[in-house]
């Protein structure tokens, strides 16, 4: 392995987080606007070139890959890319995060490409309000159908991200840890965070990992797992040894900046150091112009040497940031 991909903090890149398209079928209220410009096709990186950057990633340490999107199963044959990323030295997993609509017609051809594991956005258990909240209708039962399918297939740990928000689903904690009790899936609660939707993002709507907790804790005992370092999550399991297990992500009340160890591409080719930074570092036009791969690794370690020090430090010098991004140009 060649030198670790260090940022200008001494953090080291060990995760992937990889937009293999924009394009999305639902329009989740928190996530993406109304009527949103999808990137030309030409624009998009073909999964020949995602794996050539994968592949000089794998060499400097960054071992574990995520696809996301936009709806990473709106792209044509993405167990293709699963095959291609699977033959790589150095990858360690590959796992998908997606809202779990095409997902039931598709987990055994993934899991057999090498997909590893899966997380499905679920943001109420109430058909009518999830609905409504993703801007769909008649699609609750087929997000179901997909994570009972990657439950089937063998994909482990399956995973259920809920965005929690006040005022919108915050009444249904005490339901999604049941759903986690009842089914041994990891539910993840994840604060609601600056990403550009059709609702103005405010700090009066983030329902914090503090009460989350409190109001699990007023029904059932919960014992914390130690961190693992780089983790987004707090991890917890039910102390009466319940199946299922709880993860809480303060990304906004208690940010875990510090050991960072991810870097971020979107699908058209921008390296992106941080989540909540506006930077961003286009290696497509020398990905195409005929650059070795020497030249793209100097590329990719000069981006992410600038990485930012985080929202951590921006909260602490009172920054609240707002409209960093459009959440649906890179995924979680």
């Amino acid at each position: 392995m060649r030198q670790p991909l260090l940022d200008g903090f001494g953090r080291q890149a060990r995760k992937l987080r990889l937009s293999v398209t924009d394009r999305c079928n639902f329009r989740c209220s928190f996530c993406m606007p109304q009527n949103p410009v999808w990137l030309p096709h030409s624009e998009i990186l073909t999964y020949e070139e995602m794996a050539r950057l994968v592949k000089i990633l794998s060499s400097m340490g960054v071992g574990k890959i995520r696809l996301t999107g936009g709806e990473p199963l709106m792209r044509k044959d993405l167990d293709i890319l699963v095959r291609l990323l699977k033959d790589i030295e150095g990858v360690e997993s590959i796992s998908l995060t997606t809202n779990g609509y095409l997902l039931a017609g598709m987990t055994e051809k993934l899991r057999e490409a090498g997909l590893e594991s899966v997380t499905v956005s679920l943001h109420s258990l109430k058909p009518e309000r999830f609905e409504s909240i993703v801007g769909r209708k008649d699609v609750f039962s087929h997000v179901l159908d997909g994570i009972k399918a990657a439950s089937k297939a063998g994909l482990k740990p399956v995973k259920i991200n809920c965005v929690v928000t006040r005022g919108c689903n915050d009444d249904e904690v005490i339901d999604f840890v049941e759903l986690a009790r009842s089914s041994g899936l990891v539910v993840r609660f994840i604060e609601y965070m600056p990403f550009d939707g059709q609702k103005f993002w405010s700090t009066k709507l983030v329902v914090t990992g503090r009460e989350i907790l409190e109001a699990i804790s007023r029904v059932y005992g919960l014992v914390e797992l130690p961190r693992e370092a780089g983790s987004t999550s707090r991890v917890f399991r039910f102390r009466d040894g319940s199946p299922g297990e709880v993860n809480i992500i303060t990304s906004i009340s208690q940010p875990f900046c510090s050991d960072c160890d991810r870097i971020r591409m979107t699908a058209d080719g921008k390296i992106v150091p941080c989540l909540f930074s506006r930077d961003e570092y286009d290696i497509k036009p020398l990905l195409r112009s005929g650059s070795s791969d020497e030249e793209l690794e100097r590329f990719i370690r000069d981006a992410f040497r600038r990485k930012s020090p985080g929202v951590e430090y921006m909260l602490n010098r009172g920054h609240i940031p707002q409209h960093v991004r459009p959440m649906y140009t890179l995924g979680g």
